[in-house]
């Protein structure tokens, strides 16, 4: 039960930024990673939601991903949290 402790600490602690600016680094498969920023939106049991910053589109379109808690505690996604612009 190790691993179910590990995803209910990642979750807590996700649960604690909501509504702030990070980093999203995931990986693409072979060697190749995407970077974006966002702002979490939302925690779920299983799931948590990042609606993403679209400075680069010229639509009025919002964009959500969701990633699961194992995505992180895999390293498939990694996440910063940007510092607040004062």
């Amino acid at each position: 039960m190790i691993v179910r402790n590990e995803l209910d600490r990642i979750k807590q602690s996700l649960d604690s930024i909501v509504g702030q600016k990070v980093q999203l680094t995931s990986a693409k498969g072979r060697k190749r990673s995407v970077i974006r920023l966002g702002v979490i939106e939302k925690t779920y049991p299983s799931i948590f939601v990042v609606k993403l910053d679209n400075a680069t589109d010229t639509q009025k379109t919002c964009r959500r991903i969701s990633y699961s808690y194992t995505d992180v505690l895999t390293k498939s996604v990694e996440l910063v949290l940007c510092a607040k612009a004062e």
